[in-house]
């Protein structure tokens, strides 16, 4: 005996309706927690909670600029270690850069960015003690963070150093022909 004038127990078109209204939300919920999980949405969190740089580099506090791009799966991967670094080290300033906002080219330009994530590492100063090319695991940052803070040097990691010079070098040139190879740019 069905209790609806269709005979599929519920009440009229209704039924299909609930269906695709059920459907729908499935959808879009999972939408939501994958896009929630993929470090997007926490790089944009990171980048608007973060102080703007020229504040940053003069508070007197020691800063990790992260230079990002919203599509870098690299950069979405750290995301949550760079998020649990700041949380352990909250005297450590964090300022996220976003390659690609115009707004940013200068600083693009003067730390020479030329890949992505990039850390640029300053002292309490605002002075740069070097940079960090690549992804870091979270020893890693943890590493970088005691620097900051004074604990000691950078570590030595690849892609960790200081900043190159693009100060001309007053030597005199010596004959280098017998080195040349494919790779010496010489």
């Amino acid at each position: 005996m069905s209790t609806t004038p269709n005979g599929n127990g519920l009440p009229g078109r209704r039924g299909p309706q609930l269906v695709l209204l059920l459907v729908s939300l499935l959808v879009v919920g999972l939408i939501w927690l994958q896009r929630g999980s993929d470090g997007r949405d926490l790089l944009d969190q990171m980048a608007r909670r973060s102080l703007p740089l020229e504040t940053a580099l003069q508070n007197g506090r020691p800063t990790l600029v992260e230079f990002y791009a919203d599509w870098c799966e690299s950069c979405r991967t750290m995301a949550p270690s760079i998020e649990t670094m700041q949380e352990q080290h909250p005297e450590i300033d964090l300022v996220l850069l976003n390659v690609d906002n115009p707004a940013w080219e200068a600083q693009i330009k003067r730390f020479s960015v030329n890949g992505i994530p990039h850390l640029q590492l300053f002292d309490a100063d605002g002075e740069s003690l070097g940079q960090s090319i690549g992804v870091r695991q979270p020893q890693e940052l943890e590493a970088l963070a005691k620097a900051l803070e004074g604990s000691g040097p950078l570590p030595q990691l690849a892609g960790v150093g200081a900043i190159s010079s693009l100060e001309p070098v007053e030597e005199s040139r010596r004959d280098v022909s017998s080195s040349i190879g494919p790779r010496s740019h010489g």
